[in-house]
């Protein structure tokens, strides 16, 4: 296939010829997608996401053609243009597939140092404002989860959408009590686009078919499929909200929103509103670092509470699920990306824990050839045993040690991303399912942390977590 200067010029981002600022340019996207129906077919899915590659490619070939003729200065103002706008087109990408692709847009957000600023400051609104659609779209959904119009079921009801995330967008409502109440819909087919998106992953993957680890990795995209067409039942989300609210007292400093039974469906969930803001704003308000610290302990004790006490891994941390409310409190919103522990799952994290709470050689190398799904009776590559034991005590380090931990430590971060950079190119794929959820959770509470710049003593807090559990429901 041949490219023509035309369809170079077509591709370039405008803003490398007109000045074109990073807000007017989101209002165009939002404009853009609210009216677009979520595409469902696997191929019409796979083709978006090859164009879109296809787009940002070209788009930085331009620059590279025009920055030959230009100054220093010139080259880095075009370079940092090229950048904004390649990012405007993934976010709109990720916003019109939505599902899977925005979850890992919003897990890439919280890290600041594998992509340039205008990647990661326009992928941050993923977490939390994405662009929403429109709610005529939505309104025959809502029609026929709740039995009539909106206007109806509710006393008030904002149809524009203040929150959009990767299978729902959330509107402001008032119940007929008076009750503010956050109301979550579900986009129309998303359901499909899942499995469309799993088809087309498996189909991805079928050269390693010959591979020892095939089997491995076959188990743990079912279980990854598995996961997230339960995240589109909304009727195991309210359990999950209600499992995860009994857990905290009044004291602890943490809300979860209660679920109204009588207004929330399979595709329509409807929660208490907890009026408060979100990471970015908070940070906004230069809160001093004795604030920041005590936000830390309560996201970590929160995401240790839900795990040892309700038995269930909170997957979805990412800013735009924890509110920063107004009387010092921390609201998490979001429980759809929660997996239940089998026996076996709730085992494996307790020997991890015990491993890393007690620094035992032993028992950490143990616990990472469980982690890997390799058979301790077999031969196995002792070299990957020996990254993997490294690996985990970058995650660990925080529980070593009764001081605080300095999650806004760069070279911390920095290692981080380096050892998940090495993974993919050591083809080290082998893992227990359940570890595609722990990993997501723990990169977005360590991602939201350093943002924070927060500093918790995570040994104590987690011995303090352990004593609760022990009292309460005895040892397990």
């Amino acid at each position: 296939m041949t490219l023509n200067v035309s369809e170079i010029m077509a591709a370039l981002p405008e803003a490398a010829e007109h000045e074109t600022s990073e807000p007017d340019a989101l209002r165009q996207l939002v404009e853009t997608l609210a009216s677009k129906r979520l595409p469902t077919g696997a191929v019409h899915r796979l083709w978006t996401l090859g164009t879109l590659q296809a787009k940002i490619a070209v788009a930085y070939l331009v620059y590279w053609i025009r920055s030959s003729y230009r100054t220093a200065d010139e080259r880095e103002r075009l370079l940092n243009e090229t950048h904004l706008q390649a990012a405007i087109k993934l976010l709109g990408g990720m916003s019109y597939l939505r599902g899977a692709f925005m979850k890992v847009g919003q897990t890439l957000a919280n890290y600041p140092t594998w992509a340039p600023p205008e990647f990661i400051n326009t992928l941050s609104h993923l977490n939390f404002e994405a662009p929403p659609m429109h709610f005529s779209l939505l309104r025959e959904q809502v029609r026929a989860e709740l039995g009539g119009e909106v206007e109806e079921v509710f006393a008030e009801f904002d149809t524009t959408a203040f929150a959009a995330a990767s299978l729902g967008q959330v509107h402001r409502a008032r119940l007929h009590s008076g009750a503010p109440v956050a109301v979550k819909v579900q986009y129309p087919g998303i359901a499909d686009a899942i499995r469309s998106d799993s088809r087309n992953l498996l189909a991805l993957l079928t050269p390693m078919r010959l591979s020892a680890d095939w089997d491995n990795l076959r188990a743990q995209l079912d279980d990854v499929r598995k996961t997230v067409e339960i995240e589109t039942d909304y009727c195991r989300e309210a359990e999950f909200l209600k499992r995860g609210r009994s857990v905290f007292k009044p004291e602890d400093g943490i809300v979860v929103p209660k679920v109204m039974d009588e207004l929330s469906t399979k595709r329509v969930l409807t929660m208490e509103f907890l009026e408060g803001d979100l990471l970015d704003r908070y940070l906004m308000t230069n809160p001093v670092q004795e604030e920041r610290d005590r936000y830390g302990g309560l996201i970590m004790r929160a995401s240790f509470r839900i795990a040892h006490a309700a038995k269930l891994w909170y997957a979805d941390a990412h800013p735009g699920n924890y509110v920063f409310m107004r009387d010092g409190r921390l609201g998490l919103i979001d429980f759809g990306c929660c997996r239940e522990f089998s026996a076996d799952e709730w085992d494996y994290y307790r020997q991890v824990w015990k491993a890393y709470m007690v620094d035992d050689g032993v028992g950490v190398r143990e616990a990472v050839i469980r982690a890997a799904d390799l058979d301790p009776t077999k031969p196995f590559d002792e070299e990957h045993v020996r990254f993997l034991t490294e690996y985990s005590h970058w995650w660990s380090d925080y529980l070593r040690y009764d001081q605080p931990f300095d999650f806004g430590d760069d070279a911390v971060v920095q290692r981080g991303i380096e050892f998940l950079t090495d993974i993919p190119k050591k083809r080290y794929f082998r893992s227990m399912p359940v570890n595609t959820w722990i990993t997501r959770q723990l990169l977005g509470l360590r991602g939201m942390l350093y943002r924070l710049k927060a500093r918790v003593n995570m040994r104590r807090l987690g011995q303090e977590e352990e004593w609760n559990i022990l009292g309460v429901h005895g040892a397990s």
